[in-house]
């Protein structure tokens, strides 16, 4: 039984202005959501020796501006789901957690997102959602601890903390900060 949850609430890109309404929203859509169907699903998985898929965003693994709740939605899966596949393996449960971790896709919605605010000329590239969504399936099927599209995207989680000043010079010099 392969499992996947892949939802995103709607936010904008742009500067954090305190709303904490909208940020309770996004956190119930973006992360509480996910760990409500994991809940109700994992008996049948836990049965069917399954596989669950969350696909999450690498503003999970790595700070990005202009999208704090939805970052701080996207690090708490990470943080859950991790912890889950502790628990699984320690109680010797065979579930398997695919955690999808996505760059840049190049849906509809998430290029309007971007409009204005985010270079695509320069570094920040789009990726097909066709190509993404086969990476997705392909993790989940191979029980993939973590699956990350663009492929690149693994080597940039693995040195994220090793130099914090040119991550975050490269994060920040994507960003039209004269955007509104």
């Amino acid at each position: 039984t392969l499992f996947r949850s892949n939802h995103m609430g709607s936010f904008s890109l742009s500067p954090w202005a305190g709303d904490m309404q909208h940020t309770r929203w996004l956190m119930q859509v973006n992360f509480l959501s996910y760990v409500q169907l994991a809940s109700a699903a994992l008996p049948a998985l836990t049965e069917s020796r399954g596989a669950l898929v969350v696909v999450s965003s690498v503003a999970g693994k790595i700070p990005t501006p202009y999208s704090l709740p939805y970052s701080a939605t996207k690090f708490a899966l990470d943080g859950f789901f991790n912890s889950l596949r502790q628990e699984l393996a320690v109680s010797g449960t065979d579930v398997s957690i695919t955690l999808c971790i996505l760059g840049l896709i190049d849906t509809d919605s998430a290029m309007e997102k971007i409009r204005g605010k985010v270079s695509t000329a320069t570094s920040m590239v789009t990726y097909p959602a066709t190509e993404a969504a086969l990476a997705i399936i392909k993790g989940g099927v191979s029980r993939a601890r973590e699956i990350h599209y663009p492929w690149w995207l693994e080597g940039l989680c693995f040195i994220r903390d090793w130099f914090p000043s040119h991550r975050d010079w490269y994060i920040q010099s994507n960003y039209n900060v004269t955007a509104s």
